[in-house]
């Protein structure tokens, strides 16, 4: 029975560990102040391009909730009304995961150069790694790129389902936003992890299966990120340490030290 109740508690000893490893990465790139900056170049274009939709999608929301919610033209006013109000919520939700999803796509895209940098030099603060694979940037940019359209591609899959969800009246309001969030930190810690993944020749069914084996430490480090994403300019501000975190969160899960046996700063 004791065994059984340190269960849960080891459970969210490791989440709030995985959660802890986002300010473990600001700390790390906050002592760069150059590296830290260029960091942010890629998420503040990207950060353009995503206000820039985000302002779309609320100007024409009302008319995309007219839109899925057609069958209920004919309903009464306050039914109407109510249930526009449930669509118009589900398509905003469906459009932050997917936004959140897409915008650290593109931003590992466009920062590829920058993100590997800041990654490289968390692994040699913390003993490097040793049987790395020298990848073309080319190379690493097409395997990002297959590796992000398979993500956003199961993110899709996974939230019609949830879109559909969220015009239940309180569920679709209370628990499916917790389970977006929830997958939403699973897939955005699997798209993070995967300049330091790749740097050890192993690609995305790879780390999808170490990253299993650590569930909950996986789930905080992804939940803090997407949170912290959510806020208003926290995931062009955070880029740069959500990638030192991945980095970190990589080799935990691979069974390597995290403790820093390097004086050297990033």
């Amino acid at each position: 029975m004791s065994g059984d109740r340190s269960r849960p508690v080891s459970a969210l000893r490791e989440f709030v560990s995985g959660a802890g490893l986002l300010g473990r990465g600001l700390g790390l790139v906050l002592g760069n102040s150059r590296l830290f900056l260029i960091g942010l170049i890629p998420a503040l274009l990207s950060g353009v391009l995503y206000t820039a939709a985000l302002i779309f999608l609320l100007r024409y929301l009302p008319d995309l909730s007219a839109q899925v919610t057609w069958f209920a033209d004919d309903w009464s006013g306050w039914q109407r009304g109510t249930l526009r109000v449930l669509g118009g919520a589900a398509v905003l939700g469906l459009s932050v995961l997917f936004s959140v999803l897409t915008f650290t796509a593109v931003t590992l895209l466009i920062g590829d150069p920058f993100y590997e940098k800041i990654s490289e030099l968390v692994e040699d603060r913390f003993g490097g790694v040793p049987d790395a694979v020298d990848i073309s940037l080319l190379r690493a940019l097409r395997r990002s790129l297959a590796d992000s359209l398979k993500l956003i591609g199961v993110s899709i899959l996974i939230g019609i389902p949830l879109f559909l969800l969220g015009f239940l009246p309180f569920v679709g309001q209370t628990v499916i936003p917790v389970l977006a969030g929830a997958v939403g930190g699973w897939l955005l810690a699997l798209e993070l992890t995967g300049v330091p993944f790749q740097r050890r020749g192993q690609r995305l069914r790879h780390r999808r299966a170490t990253l299993a084996q650590r569930k909950p430490l996986v789930l905080g480090f992804g939940a803090a990120v997407f949170v912290c994403f959510l806020i208003p300019l926290g995931a062009i501000l955070l880029m740069p340490a959500a990638i030192a975190g991945a980095t970190l969160l990589a080799r935990q899960s691979l069974g390597k030290p995290i403790e820093i046996t390097s004086t050297a700063s990033l």
